[in-house]
């Protein structure tokens, strides 16, 4: 299926690596021209120039913490510059997963851990979107879509839970306020997924059980109804489907790329 995305310009919020790197080949390899930020200046330019020769298409990169307003604006300024002309897509996946560390417990969490986290992945989600909204709203189409997480529908990790809901109730509202411009809002929940980040962790998980690394690989495959860690790759295919004008029927939805939560419901 062609996603008729030749022509169209996307910036992708934590590009550099995992999900967003995924997400950002993935729309280059369907002819979008994209811009990867993220904070790590050699790592980004390593991705943007391995993105490049693999897909053909023009990747760049481009600096920012997304917690800090001007750093946000001017990143987003360099991108429109170097890409040509205003963003089409914007993909915010800039936060750090939460399941890859034991979360605190709720004596252990503190202000500043709270204000840090909501900051990042709620806050610094809606400073890019704000820089990209005059454009698309010029142009009359957009997509934007935010990643968030089944954290929000599990317990276990009390923050992470929180800024998942707060992120599906950004992008509904986002949905609604924008929808009439022409731009739609969608949000996507991986679950456990396989990035740069799993193998040293499975190896940890290995080495403190006593347990071999493909026994430790399929109880985390036994987490989801398929059976399989899902892959980065993976996500980014449903990703870029949304970023597509073929989505238009979406529009300020939650879409699961975890493979299945066993025994639940939701309708």
């Amino acid at each position: 299926m062609d996603l008729q995305l030749r022509g169209k310009r996307a910036l992708v919020t934590g590009g550099s690596r995992g999900i967003g790197k995924a997400v950002a080949r993935a729309l280059a390899e369907e002819g979008a021209a994209v811009a990867l930020l993220a904070r790590d200046r050699s790592r980004l330019d390593a991705a943007a120039a391995e993105l490049a020769a693999a897909t053909g298409a023009r990747v760049v990169g481009v600096t920012a913490d997304t917690t800090n307003d001007a750093a946000v604006k001017d990143a987003v300024a360099d991108a429109m510059r170097q890409l040509g002309g205003a963003i089409d897509i914007l993909v915010n996946a800039a936060a750090e997963p939460a399941g890859f560390a034991a979360p605190p417990t709720l004596t252990e969490i503190r202000g500043e851990f709270f204000h840090a986290e909501l900051d990042t992945k709620v806050m610094g989600y809606i400073r890019c979107a704000r820089e990209v909204v005059p454009g698309m709203k010029a142009g009359g189409w957009g997509r934007i879509v935010n990643i968030s997480g089944l954290a929000a529908r599990q317990t276990g990790n009390t923050v992470g839970s929180m800024r998942n809901i707060a992120v599906a109730a950004l992008t509904k509202n986002m949905a609604d306020e924008l929808g009439p411009a022409g731009i739609q809002v969608n949000v996507v929940h991986p679950g456990l997924t396989r990035t740069e980040r799993t193998a040293p962790v499975v190896a940890a998980r290995a080495q403190a059980s006593g347990k071999t690394e493909a026994e430790i690989e399929a109880q985390m495959a036994a987490m989801n109804s398929i059976q399989h860690i899902v892959t980065a790759d993976e996500v980014a295919w449903v990703v870029a489907f949304l970023c597509s004008p073929r989505s238009r029927a979406i529009n300020g939805d939650v879409i699961a790329a975890g493979g299945g939560a066993p025994r639940t419901i939701h309708y």
